[in-house]
């Protein structure tokens, strides 16, 4: 805006920044206007669903606004650095005052040797003015302002980056959470089909006198508790539909999912805190902070201003005009103001010192996250593997089972506890998988990632 008006003037400036809002509002693609709803797609891939968050999600606008704070604090300190300050003014007055309409008719040229100088008259005065200040040293407040801005733009980037790495890890386990609870409802739902089946047996085998009353009741027992676990499955399935919805900045709408079609994510090598947005937002801050104490420290040492001027003045009174200029330099220096500037300099070394003291702790802090995420990654890694064995082995007993027990070669119990085991041992597999996800996913958060290569392109191509 400010090339726009220095080069084209204000009125050329204002019609291209309506010209430009124009085309942004009614051109842009409808993703980008403000205000208006994203399109939620039929089904949930966790590649959009961590796209549509980043943007739909409240945690991420908010942190956008932020961004647009600072931006605006950054132009706000950059407009000291714009000199010359330029004025114009303008003024017409009427007086009898003998000292103001003296000093019209000097500065109009009407002067005579017979003017009573206790009583000169009435007089009037146009005045036009204008003038041109230039700071030539302010011991470094200017150029400390505008370091500390641009210090917490960088900042509020930074965050934000950290919203969207920590909102995106929250998505992809919430995402894997549906899917957990969707296979621990199949593996109730498998469960209570085997045990009505055997049930179906019992039956059949106590009406044939081939089996007791309480073989039968324990399978009708067992029917009952894996119904009560497949209604507890079945909520907490919709309660993990419910939170994920949530995180995508959505009151209701479908939560299906589509897990097969997703691009597995790369599993990073851990990487250093510096890659960290939590460690490059306190490093900016820290930045500021420094910043901010050179400016403190600058308010106490003087400033040098050069000013001019040129004006003209013309009176119908007395029918006369002239004009004049004044140039000069101006020295600024406080020579005592109660301790105040000493004050604020104490005050922000403080401040300095606690935000390099907490960058120490976080720099800890993220080593230790690191370190947790990888450890948390390979055991995950193994446990996968382990509980994929298992669940062939439990498999095949269970199908032994079953037959065994139509052959009433082994009691209802055994065939019961082989159920429980199977059910059990695919849970634990559910868990396991999404476990596993989850700790790639936690382990990119924690090497300074986004949840996927692309997630970075897609989401500056349709940010507003």
């Amino acid at each position: 805006m400010k090339v726009l008006l220095k080069r084209f003037g204000p009125q050329a400036a204002s019609s291209m920044v309506i010209l430009a809002l124009f085309c942004m509002h009614y051109l842009a693609p409808s993703s980008l206007r403000a205000g208006e709803a994203l399109e939620v797609p039929e089904a949930w891939t966790l590649h959009n669903a961590v796209i549509f968050g980043l943007q739909n999600s409240p945690d991420s606008r908010i942190a956008s606004q932020r961004i647009a704070a600072a931006q605006i604090s950054l132009e706000e300190a950059e407009s000291a650095l714009y000199q010359p300050n330029l004025g114009l003014s303008a003024s017409y007055a009427q007086t009898n005052t003998p000292m103001y309409s003296f000093g019209n008719i000097l500065n109009q040229g009407v002067f005579s040797p017979d003017i009573d100088f206790n009583d000169p008259g009435r007089t009037d005065n146009l005045n036009l003015k204008a003038e041109i200040q230039y700071r030539l040293y302010n011991g470094g407040r200017d150029q400390a302002g505008v370091a500390a801005a641009e210090s917490g733009y960088m900042a509020s980037e930074a965050s934000r980056k950290e919203v969207e790495h920590q909102l995106g890890f929250e998505i992809v386990r919430a995402f894997q959470n549906i899917v957990q609870a969707q296979n621990q409802v199949q593996a109730r739902q498998a469960e209570l089909e085997a045990i009505t089946s055997s049930l179906a047996v019992a039956e059949a085998r106590f009406e044939a006198g081939d089996l007791l009353k309480t073989e039968v009741l324990n399978f009708e027992v067992q029917k009952a508790r894996t119904s009560e676990n497949l209604i507890i499955a079945d909520h907490q399935l919709k309660l993990a539909e419910k939170i994920f919805l949530n995180l995508l900045g959505l009151e209701d709408g479908p939560a299906a999912i589509d897990s097969d079609s997703d691009t597995q994510q790369q599993t990073p090598n851990p990487g250093s805190y510096l890659e960290r947005p939590e460690y490059e937002a306190l490093s900016a801050r820290l930045k500021s902070a420094e910043s901010e104490l050179a400016a403190a420290q600058g308010n106490k040492r003087p400033t040098v201003d050069g000013f001019a001027s040129y004006q003209y003045d013309y009176g119908w009174v007395n029918d006369g005009s002239g004009d004049s200029w004044t140039a000069g330099v101006r020295l600024n220096y406080n020579l005592w103001d109660g301790n105040k500037g000493s004050s604020e300099i104490g005050r922000k070394e403080v401040q300095y010192r606690q935000i390099k003291e907490q960058l120490h702790k976080l720099k800890l802090g993220i080593g230790l996250d690191i370190d947790e995420a990888e450890l948390n990654y390979q055991q995950a890694l193994k446990r996968r593997s382990v509980t994929d064995k298992v669940v062939e082995v439990a498999r095949e007993s269970a199908e032994l089972s079953r037959e065994r027990f139509k052959e009433g070669v082994i009691l209802s119990s055994d065939l019961l506890d082989t159920e429980v085991r199977l059910t059990d041992t695919l849970v634990r597999q559910a868990a396991a998988h999404a476990n596993y996800q989850i700790a790639v996913a936690n382990l990119r958060r924690a090497a300074g990632y986004q949840q996927f290569e692309t997630t970075t392109e897609a989401l500056l191509e349709t940010q507003p």
